[in-house]
């Protein structure tokens, strides 16, 4: 597949991963694998542990933000719960924060020395993330504010209502030359965003929606990321042919935009049914 100068795709032949053989270290056998898409079941850090030194170009994490405490939320106008399963339950600080440092060094182990790595997270942990990021010596690069106008309301009408999330853009080795796809980012058409000026440097505050019911008509993942934001984090640091990887899956729409921009993706998630709608949604890609 190769993008071209409308943002449409065209197919053509790619190497596979498999031809990289930077997954031959890795005991387990994929829980899914399709020319450039490939997905894991297990723990992401043991994972992480067995894949190749310095094989990814780009890394996107969607980590837990152990917010399921018994709350609720709403939902297209109902009130609903914020428990998510087991996967998102907080251990305490210590414990939490100890999680965070031990899946973000796993990834920077992976990392080509060039390689950036996202997060994304509410107040509920990217702090933590922070704070582990620069312990291991990550150079930060960028905090993204991601604001989402269609956000739900709060409830309790105590405090602000919560309508942005945090990513945090950083980079492995401070001295590295990163790949930023500037022009692109600039010049590009970006009518999903009411706060990017046409021929304008992008800023570092998107306004972009959720994910759009298309997003979800194969099943839901409870903190899922709109296909509009992870084609932006992938367009703007990454080229065609990198390889992507996502520690926390979900229903890997960090995936879906790699495959759709001629990348390579490898995805990691525990939990199988996330696995399969993930596989779902690969398989209703339109990109013939």
């Amino acid at each position: 597949m190769t993008e071209n100068s409308n943002g449409m795709i065209e197919y053509e032949s790619t190497m596979l991963l498999t031809e990289k053989k930077i997954l031959s270290a890795i005991g387990t056998k994929p829980y899914f694998q399709k020319d450039n898409f490939v997905l894991y079941h297990g723990d992401s850090i043991a994972l992480l542990n067995q894949l190749a030194p310095s094989s990814v170009d780009m890394i996107f994490a969607d980590p837990p933000y152990n917010l399921s405490n018994g709350g609720f939320t709403v939902h297209a106008g109902r009130m609903v719960s914020v428990n998510k399963g087991e996967w998102d339950v907080s251990k305490g600080f210590l414990d939490d924060y100890e999680f965070h440092y031990q899946w973000l060094e796993a990834c920077k182990k992976v990392l080509k020395p060039h390689g950036t790595l996202w997060v994304s997270g509410t107040y509920h942990s990217i702090y933590q993330c922070g704070h582990a990021l620069q312990s291991l010596g990550y150079h930060i690069l960028n905090d993204i504010s991601w604001f989402k106008p269609n956000a739900s309301p709060n409830l309790s009408c105590r405090f602000f209502t919560a309508s942005h999330e945090t990513l945090i853009w950083a980079r492995k080795e401070k001295k590295a030359k990163h790949i930023f796809n500037y022009d692109q980012m600039k010049n590009g058409a970006w009518p999903e965003d009411n706060f990017k000026k046409p021929s304008k440097q992008m800023r570092s505050v998107w306004s972009l929606n959720t994910p759009k019911p298309a997003e979800k008509k194969f099943g839901k993942h409870p903190t899922q990321k709109p296909l509009d934001l992870l084609k932006r984090v992938v367009l703007a640091s990454t080229k065609k042919g990198d390889i992507i990887l996502d520690p926390f899956t979900g229903s890997s729409t960090t995936g879906l935009a790699a495959i759709l921009h001629s990348r390579k993706f490898i995805g990691m998630d525990t939990e199988k049914n996330y696995l399969d709608l993930s596989v779902k949604r690969f398989k209703g890609l339109d990109i013939a």
